[in-house]
């Protein structure tokens, strides 16, 4: 089997929630989708999909088609299913930009699980889960507003709750505790700073909410001082943006400097790569959220068959990030049912999109 042509489509996804706000006064109405087309000789077509938010990883929404159209001209004739080879003819095309790597991963994935008339979920592993839980995400807002806003997401079925902080100490005290005080037994609670903090505002904050049970993902920019903070606090600490490769991790492990880890494809490359830092991840007990920056339909199915093969033990939660928009480009994404996302069943990726949806192609490379 050889890859024949490889094509990109654009797609505005904008926010169900109006404006998406984190720390630093970053926001967000609308990401721009990049969708991947993979096309092969034995009438087998997969599909990727990377969509970066602006000012939040390094990495660069509408320069992802343009690395696409420079990794696929290396990649036509070449064996999709072969992974790691894929991969070694991508890295050896650009050094970096693994969001731009991520969608011509996934789509050879898709292709691979077609050919072998299996979900991709069974490549990665088996899947353990019938359903894997979900957290949503609450936009930062004042706090009765927060508090508010987790109440709809329950109703809708979710029990964990990652608020977007990352602000002044004394601000994110109060939102803390007005969702804290709205959480119903069980439920979960998670403060994403985004890198917002210093060490000290971290630390501030943390010695104001010490009787909260509040998991602090990535309290500040750099690997140091989050691991910094995590010695000095009682808290369990998720890390997420500073945690870019494989090396980064063993250090981290070796430091005993994370409880949790945000296992984003696209930061890592793709599901090959993503796969290897989730492995790691199990050997070490290290508990994960599986998930992606942001996306439609061909996220959410990645991040399903990935998060459906992660085992019990380490499995946090998960998200359907193709619900936080209100433009679908497939009938056919992940279900969601009580809180919780159901992957699909079907060989490969098991989503197709909706081309009319999609539109004319960016570029078509043959």
């Amino acid at each position: 089997m050889k890859i024949t042509a490889i094509r990109a489509y654009h797609v505005a996804l904008p926010y169900v929630g109006g404006t998406y706000s984190w720390s630093g006064g970053y926001s967000v109405s609308e990401a721009l989708s990049t969708v991947v087309e993979v096309e092969t000789d034995a009438g087998i077509t997969g599909y990727g999909e990377s969509c970066p938010l602006p000012n939040y990883l390094q990495a660069y929404g509408e320069g992802v088609p343009k690395g696409v159209e420079t990794l696929g001209a290396a990649l036509i004739g070449a064996d999709p299913r072969e992974l790691d080879r894929i991969n070694r003819l991508m890295d050896r095309t650009i050094i970096g930009h693994t969001y731009a790597k991520s969608p011509i991963d996934v789509a050879c994935w898709d292709i691979l699980g077609k050919a072998c008339g299996l979900p991709v979920y069974t490549l990665l592993g088996g899947r353990f889960h019938d359903a894997m839980p979900m957290y949503r995400a609450v936009p930062q807002r004042q706090p009765d507003e927060m508090a508010g806003l987790a109440a709809e997401f329950r109703a809708e079925g979710y029990r964990q709750f990652q608020l977007k902080s990352g602000g002044a100490p004394a601000d994110e005290i109060a939102r803390i505790r007005a969702v804290a005080d709205s959480l119903e037994p069980g439920e979960i609670l998670i403060a994403d700073a985004n890198r917002g903090w210093t060490r000290e505002g971290a630390l501030r904050v943390a010695r104001a909410v010490a009787d909260v049970d509040v998991i602090f993902e990535q309290p500040c920019d750099g690997y140091d001082a989050c691991r910094s903070v995590r010695r000095r606090i009682g808290h369990a600490v998720k890390l997420d943006e500073c945690i870019t490769d494989m090396t980064v991790l063993q250090r981290a492990i070796a430091d005993d400097a994370l409880d949790m880890l945000s296992v984003k494809i696209s930061r890592f490359g793709g599901l090959t790569a993503a796969r290897r830092i989730r492995d790691m991840c199990t050997a070490a007990e290290i508990e994960m959220t599986v998930e992606d920056v942001w996306g439609g339909a061909v996220v959410s199915a990645a991040v399903a068959h990935l998060a459906a093969s992660t085992q019990p033990e380490v499995m946090k939660n998960t998200t359907d990030l193709h619900n936080y928009n209100t433009v679908h480009f497939a009938s056919d994404a992940p279900d969601v049912r009580d809180g919780c996302l159901v992957p699909p069943e079907r060989p490969g990726l098991g989503v197709t999109p909706d081309m009319d949806v999609l539109g004319a192609p960016l570029f078509e490379i043959t």
